[in-house]
């Protein structure tokens, strides 16, 4: 848990911001929440709860937002070097002349990942956690003040390099993408279950490299599906295209789907005005 993990949530800026946008009414940003923690067992676990309370009130408000816009907002999360800026660039470039796509970038230092995306075609912000390990749904909040959010697209929100914390953060996300690369290990699902618990799908990412590496991918498939018998898995190679035909149709039909739940709210909203209108009258 990062109240134990002694990261610098409150020490986290946002970085490289060009653009204004207006969150509605019922967001409210607070001071930041500083969790390290040298209380007893008792008080920490009440400093835990407290830390993920306060996050959860604020992913619900920027859930809320993305309903409301029809965006289909997802939190990609790995370890470092799994290849997630990479991929985000492509899939950048492929997806951006159907719809918006925008990017929040979260790294402990530099503003290297956003520039590579706004190269690759689209608005990005970086978020530097300094000692964070982590981004809580408080800071892509105030990131979202400086993004034009992408009404009826994708928002990718692209966490700290970490399996650990960031399982346990909800930021308003639809579903939470666990990346792992064969170039890591096979057992990765399971020393880090609570992230592969906590996610809806798998990209098993540089499957262009498996001559050249020793990965068990039927293993690895096995621990996975083990922690999460729910999990949707992918197998792709950002760097030569392999499988991300697959990876692409996979985001469009959640960005569908976005669309389809606001048309549902609109025209329920709308009913609500006309019954109110024939009872004034």
């Amino acid at each position: 848990m990062c109240v134990t993990c002694g990261c610098g949530v409150d020490e986290a800026g946002i970085h490289d911001h060009s653009h204004s946008h207006e969150h509605g009414p019922s967001h409210v940003h607070g001071p930041g929440i500083a969790p390290h923690s040298h209380a007893p067992s008792g008080r920490l676990i009440a400093i835990e709860q407290d830390i993920l309370a306060k996050n959860a009130g604020f992913a619900a408000e920027n859930r809320q937002l993305f309903a409301l816009r029809g965006v289909f907002a997802l939190n990609l999360v790995s370890s470092p070097g799994s290849g997630k800026t990479t991929l985000l660039g492509k899939t950048v470039q492929a997806l951006g002349d159907e719809f918006p796509v925008a990017v929040i970038g979260g790294d402990q230092q530099t503003a290297h990942d956003a520039e590579r995306i706004r190269a690759a075609g689209a608005p990005a912000v970086q978020i530097n956690t300094g000692k964070g390990c982590h981004l809580d749904a408080h800071g892509v909040g105030h990131a979202l003040d400086q993004l034009p959010l992408p009404e009826g697209g994708i928002l990718f929100i692209e966490n700290v390099g970490n399996l650990v914390c960031p399982a346990d953060f909800d930021l308003g996300e639809a579903h939470k993408v666990v990346v792992l690369s064969v170039t890591e290990g096979e057992d990765k699902p399971l020393k880090y279950a609570n992230m592969f618990a906590a996610a809806d799908l798998m990209l098993l990412n540089k499957i262009d490299l498996l001559p050249y590496v020793d990965f068990d991918v039927a293993q690895c498939l096995d621990y996975a599906r083990r922690v999460n018998p729910a999990l949707q898995i992918l197998q792709l190679s950002a760097r030569t295209g392999e499988g991300m035909t697959i990876w692409l149709d996979w985001l469009r039909q959640g960005q569908q789907t976005a669309l389809a739940q606001q048309a549902v709210r609109l025209e329920a909203e709308l009913a609500a005005v006309r019954a109110r209108l024939r009872t004034a009258g």
